[in-house]
């Protein structure tokens, strides 16, 4: 081998070793056998997994239109195939005459004299290097004493490509996991901080959609034997939130009777799968979400975008991975939700009994007095008398009348939706000095003023605020016997809003829960809220409730931050 060639060996050595890109590889690899052997055409065929043909072939010095004319490339048949079954190396002055040719098909340009090298890597056969029409005659033995040094190379390269892909794809896979990961953790602190069922839901559909990068999630409640579309993200059909169906032979069917993801790819042929994702979605991927061994819901998601439609087993394993946290946390919501719901209509049952008491102890004894007072004047015979008996009949008419105001008062008094809770408490505080004798004395600021109505707080914050200070009065007045109540309702900077109710009634044990005072019901109202509420009293030395709740302004979120993370 001449020094000049040894020299371009060992410097095309350097290169390939430092060239990590393996088609790069193999282009260099084509050009520097065709500058050492002087060859017309080259070409590298790389062997399937079980070595019987060839996977791919990759050409140099042969025109694109002769391509165009070829077709199909060799698999590895004739002469080429030769190197397949004994990786030695071949060589020959006319390929076409050899037994083993199979002749050149149309198109393909004539070739004579052939060169064929093997490449081992790690001591089996990956592939081989092709000559053919060397320039000025056959291939010579220092063309083949090249090409096998220059296979050498191409081997140790090749393998060091080959260790670097999978480095950089354990890397990536390592990548992906930590960075699923961490979105897990992102989903969990963001679902798991939630207790309202909507809102929930309403996540669970956003996040599941960007964890796989779907064009559109759905989720569907499962209730019975159907299933309702509750949220959804993304490219929804119209008219899909709310819509109700069997669960035997829909989409979810398979997945939420294995309890296990399903995959869908012909989606678009499915046409009893249509009505809920993208009309033209491809593919689909259904994940129950199932808590206790009992599928809660099903997560619906459609058409891939990145590297789409159709998803992979990383995206179901993802999925998989987040349905644990989303079932959780809808399991937590639905029982949220069923307590809150079991707290109103116990409050509800406590306040109808409340108002059946107030009807009976007053109204229903004005009216049973009323009667006995008409049937004796009726037996009357004495002019004077029965006018005097009509006078005291209607007196205790008004009365009654006026106490049906006042409870109607009292069930939804009209400043209420018309002004809001200050104005409102304002007059609750007028009827009880008026009717009790009892001094209220008031201490109100809800940063609201008449003609700015955008300002007040949501109806339900009002009313819990109106409630509670009302039943804070009326437990103060019977059951305390005060003479004085102080009242402060504030917004305080912060968005939250304080209640502070003090009475120099009797006092009592507040550890005492047989005392009663309609206090559950005011802590219900409270937690309904998301407040807190604190009593401090002694016997003998009146009380005093302090309550705190975020505030709501209508068409707002909470007000600030710091008022949400209060919850």
């Amino acid at each position: 081998m001449e020094s000049q060639t040894y020299e371009r060996l060992i410097e095309v050595g350097r290169a390939l070793a430092a060239e990590l890109d393996l088609d790069a590889l193999l282009q260099r690899v084509l050009e520097v056998a065709r500058e050492l052997t002087g060859a017309r055409y080259a070409a590298v065929g790389v062997l399937d997994e079980d070595r019987q043909y060839l996977e791919r072939f990759l050409t140099d010095g042969i025109p694109e239109e002769a391509h165009a004319a070829i077709g199909d490339l060799p698999r590895g048949r004739g002469v080429l195939g030769l190197l397949i079954a004994h990786p030695e190396p071949v060589r020959v002055n006319d390929v076409g005459r050899h037994p083993e040719s199979y002749g050149f098909p149309i198109g393909h340009p004539e070739m004579s004299s052939f060169l064929g090298m093997p490449i081992l890597v790690d001591g089996e056969a990956w592939g081989n290097i092709y000559l053919t029409d060397k320039d000025g005659g056959p291939f010579t033995d220092e063309d083949q004493a090249a090409m096998a040094v220059l296979a050498d190379w191409a081997a140790i390269a090749i393998a060091n490509a080959r260790l670097y892909r999978s480095v950089q794809a354990r890397r990536d896979e390592l990548e992906r996991a930590v960075r699923g990961l961490e979105i897990m953790v992102e989903i969990a602190q963001a679902v798991g901080g939630e207790v309202e069922l909507a809102r929930i839901l309403e996540l669970v559909a956003k996040r599941a959609r960007a964890l796989v990068s779907a064009r559109a999630t759905v989720v569907a409640l499962v209730a019975g034997d159907e299933w309702e579309v509750v949220a959804g993200a993304g490219e929804i059909a119209d008219g899909a939130i709310g819509l109700r169906a069997p669960i035997a032979g829909s989409l979810g069917e398979p997945a939420l009777q294995s309890l296990r993801p399903h995959r869908l790819d012909r989606l678009r042929e499915a046409r009893r799968f249509r009505g809920v994702g993208p009309m033209d979605a491809d593919a689909a991927l259904v994940v129950p979400l199932v808590f206790r061994g009992q599928a809660l819901a099903a997560l619906v998601a459609y058409d891939r975008l990145k590297g789409g439609p159709h998803f992979s087993g990383e995206d179901e394993r993802l999925l998989r991975a987040f349905a644990t946290t989303a079932a959780t946390a809808i399991a937590t919501g639905q029982q949220a939700a069923n307590q809150a719901l079991e707290r109103s209509i116990a409050a509800s049952e406590r306040e109808r009994a409340r108002w059946a008491r107030e009807l009976h102890d007053e109204t229903l004894q004005e009216l049973a007095g009323l009667r006995l007072l008409l049937a004796a004047t009726r037996r009357a015979t004495d002019l004077e008398k029965v006018r005097t008996s009509l006078a005291d009949g209607i007196e205790r008419i008004d009365e009654g009348i006026r106490n049906l105001r006042s409870i109607i008062t009292d069930l939804r008094p009209a400043a209420l939706d018309q002004l809001g809770a200050q104005a409102a408490l304002e007059a609750l505080a007028n009827r009880v000095e008026q009717r009790a004798g009892v001094k209220i004395e008031l201490d109100l600021d809800l940063g609201w003023e008449a003609g700015r109505a955008g300002e007040r707080h949501v109806e339900e914050i009002e009313e819990t605020i109106y409630r509670v200070v009302q039943e804070a009065v009326t437990n103060a007045i019977k059951h305390a016997e005060a003479r004085r109540i102080t009242i402060c309702v504030r917004d305080t900077d912060d968005g939250t809003v304080l209640i502070r109710v003090s009475d120099d009634g009797r006092g009592f044990n507040p550890s005492d829960r047989s005392t009663g005072f309609g206090l559950d019901g005011m802590r219900e109202r409270v937690a309904l809220v998301d407040g807190s509420m604190a009593i401090e009293s002694r016997p003998g030395e009146g009380a005093t409730i302090e309550i705190a709740f975020p505030g709501r302004r209508r068409g707002g979120e909470p007000e600030l931050d710091a008022a949400a993370g209060a919850r």
